[in-house]
């Protein structure tokens, strides 16, 4: 099959002593249901589908045991990439390949289960995949470090620390006795100051939302500014995805916006599961962001709601570690798992792995105190 964005009609059939496996190409084909524990569950996989075309061709496996008794599912996608771009510059090789990616295009992914057998027929299934695909790299996407232990027993796969994701316990009662036991006094005494002079010029006022689509007009552009400033891209979100996101997961998704003199300046979207806020998405207007101090303003808008809501953690993803650092927010590893399948430079390409990981090379990653836990 080949990969030009639209979703194939093409199926696949797997079997080996690991078990069996039915690669289909819509969400909608694997009944539902799984990843329900997760935040994002399969209802963000669907979004995700739906939202975002280009570039990428969707697929899931429904993996059986080798009894015939379980069954998981993981979904994964294809896509052509650079893949040292998240290296600095003075590392980069210009080398694009086909990759097929265990996960999620649009963030943290994980495996179907933790099962031994889940792990087996995994590799087994992937192996067969990559092959009938003609993927030059597996790649495990960003997958939580509790993981670890469940996947040391994938074979051919190189562990490679990831950006980590970032988090915040909620564990006191406002803002301002956080700030006070938490922040250095210089640091605290630099919020204050941000804060009065974002006061000064009007101040901004946040609502929140269920529904994103009567200022998705808005909106969509300050998500844009933001992507077209980051150093490190990925996928580009649409604006069908935030509409797929509401219609989705409209018992989870919560959209904040931050007027100006009437005017929306900065939005975030949320995801709220189980105590725990999840930050995915936020824009800001930068022609007054750096004025009006909108990174910690909007920050401080998004934890003292969290606070009002009972929430006893906000979770954000990858990127931004300098403010994220002063405020005391703690690293959670995120790892790739890679398994390089052509020959010569595979063979040195899985040896390097580790002293490729664009993290090792982040100076700002290295002041978290428990920036060991990524290795």
């Amino acid at each position: 099959s080949i990969m030009n964005g639209a979703l194939s009609t093409t199926r696949w059939q797997h079997q080996g002593a690991w078990g069996r496996a039915e690669v289909v190409c819509t969400v909608g084909e694997t009944a539902g249901g799984w990843f329900a524990e997760e935040a994002l569950d399969w209802r963000y996989y669907a979004a995700v589908e739906e939202g975002l075309h280009e570039g990428f061709a969707y697929r899931y496996a429904v993996l059986t045991s080798p009894d015939g008794r379980e069954q998981a599912v993981q979904p994964f996608f294809l896509v052509e990439q650079e893949i040292f771009a998240g290296l600095p510059e003075w590392l980069r090789l210009p080398l694009r390949l086909r990759m097929l990616m265990v996960g999620c295009a649009a963030g943290e992914g994980r495996p179907a289960g933790a099962a031994p057998w889940v792990v087996q027929a995994l590799a087994g299934a992937l192996e067969a995949q990559a092959q009938a695909e003609g993927a030059r790299l597996v790649v495990l996407k960003e997958v939580p470090g509790q993981w670890r232990a469940a996947l040391e027993k994938l074979e051919g796969y190189r562990r490679v620390p990831s950006f980590p994701a970032a988090a915040l316990r909620l564990d006191f009662t406002d803002f301002e006795s956080y700030m006070a036991t938490r922040l250095s006094r210089a640091y605290r005494k630099g919020l204050r100051r941000k804060f009065r002079e974002c006061e000064r010029q009007g101040g901004v006022e946040m609502e929140v939302l269920c529904e994103l689509g009567p200022h998705l007009k808005a909106v969509y552009p300050l998500y844009c500014q933001t992507w077209a400033r980051s150093r490190y891209r990925f996928e580009r979100l649409t604006p069908e995805y935030f509409l797929a996101l509401e219609r989705w997961l409209p018992d989870r998704v919560r959209f904040f916006l931050w007027r100006h003199k009437g005017r929306v300046v900065a939005f975030a979207a949320c995801v709220v599961h189980e105590g725990v806020l999840h930050d995915l998405v936020v824009g800001l207007e930068y022609e007054v962001a750096l004025e009006l101090h909108l990174y910690f303003v909007t920050w401080r808008g998004l934890v003292e709601w969290a606070l009002r809501e009972g929430l006893h953690t906000y979770r954000t993803g990858p990127l931004n570690y300098d403010p994220k650092q002063h405020l005391r927010m703690r690293l959670e590893p995120l790892d790739l798992y890679v398994r390089p399948r052509f020959p010569l430079v595979g063979g040195w390409l899985g040896a390097a792995l580790p002293l490729l990981a664009p993290a090792r090379y982040d100076p700002v990653l290295r002041r978290f105190p428990n920036v060991g836990e990524l290795f």
